[in-house]
């Protein structure tokens, strides 16, 4: 996980409620799925978000998942680092993106590198009623006379005047 102090208020309600839909039983099937796929000395990971999260985070895990699903010599990924750097580890993560995107899966549907690096899904999930409300809100230009306004401009097909 990155490295964030506590939520506190409406934060710490939003983090609650992203928690509470997290999923174990889910977890637990893509890491058996993962590791039958893959057929290669891979570590089962010890249950929880946060582990999850670190054991795909390198992207080993996850540039072995994408060859495994290609033709022996013919994998997208010919060089797998185990490397410790961040530098290397998401440039493994976009490798696997690029893989994936190539393998089939729609642009629409792949994560961001920085959203597993930082372990934050951006999702946001507005009710009808929230978003009717947005439509309410006055822009911050209305009525306002301290914005841009179009004093001192000539008319069209007008000469500049300069004296």
């Amino acid at each position: 996980m990155a490295n964030r102090g506590p939520s506190y208020g409406l934060s710490r309600e939003v983090q609650e409620k992203i928690e509470q839909k997290y999923d174990a039983d889910l977890e637990n099937k893509l890491v058996d799925w993962i590791i039958l796929q893959c057929a290669e000395d891979i570590e089962h990971p010890p249950p929880g978000r946060a582990h999850f999260q670190q054991w795909l985070m390198d992207g080993t895990v996850l540039c072995k998942l994408i060859n495994s699903l290609y033709p022996p010599g013919q994998e997208p990924i010919a060089k797998i680092s185990e490397s410790k750097m961040a530098f290397k580890q998401m440039e493994q993560i976009s490798q696997f993106l690029k893989a994936a995107e190539t393998y089939g899966v729609r642009t629409t549907d792949i994560f961001q590198t920085v959203d597993l690096w930082k372990a934050q899904q951006n999702r946001r999930g507005f009710s009808e009623e929230q978003l009717r409300q947005g439509q309410n809100v006055i822009g911050l230009q209305m009525g306002s006379n301290k914005g841009a306004s179009q004093a001192g401009m000539t008319g069209y097909g007008m000469p500049r005047q300069i004296l």
